[in-house]
């Protein structure tokens, strides 16, 4: 079970996942008793239930505690919120910038919302693409805007320390709905907005 910030590590949860990831240790050849790797299962434990608690978050909940009306009616954009998430094929982190923008109709939210629903989806074991369509969902849902529009660039560490070994590649994802998709002035404003 993945914790919230209200909730401390699952103590059943941390020693089942501590006693696997001894296992792991052992089969890639550690020494297990050694000082060094003593309390690593449980640090490791722990570190996958912080990485993964956005399980135990909703998006839309979070949204919807802090909607206002109001009769603004122009691009509200948050831009480069820090993303950390851990890509689910090779279990290694990827780290970028996240860009959220909407149009309200007759309601917005508070703005550390916005930050609030990318770490949530963000703290899942994930890949980018779907990432991104997440986010758009869970504002497009919640706030019911004109539109909505997500950018996300990041670099994938599962690319740049095995495989192909590509150090600088940033990848880069977006998801639109709404006047997003179907006006492409809009969508450029907010193309060079993030620029």
């Amino acid at each position: 079970m993945a914790y919230t910030k209200d909730e401390i590590y699952d103590p059943e949860v941390t020693g089942e996942i501590a006693k696997h990831v001894k296992e792991v240790l052992r089969l890639l050849g550690e020494d297990v008793d050694r000082e060094g790797l003593l309390k690593t299962p449980e640090r490791v434990a722990k570190s996958l239930q912080f990485l993964t608690k956005g399980y135990g978050e909703d998006g839309k909940e979070i949204v919807q505690k802090a909607i206002f009306d109001e009769k603004y009616s122009q691009m509200v954009l948050v831009k480069d919120i820090d993303l950390y998430s851990t890509c689910e094929h090779h279990l290694l982190p990827f780290i970028g910038k996240c860009h959220v923008a909407y149009i309200p109709n007759g309601k917005i939210t508070g703005l550390s919302k916005i930050a609030r629903v990318v770490e949530t989806y963000a703290r899942r074991l994930q890949v980018q693409e779907r990432l991104t369509e997440q986010i758009r969902d869970c504002i497009q849902d919640a706030l019911h805007p004109l539109g909505v529009a997500v950018v996300i660039e990041a670099k994938h560490t599962c690319m740049q320390l095995r495989g192909v070994e590509k150090d600088n590649a940033v990848t880069t994802t977006s998801a639109f709905s709404g006047v997003f998709l179907s006006s492409a002035r809009t969508r450029n404003e907010f193309l060079n907005l993030i620029r």
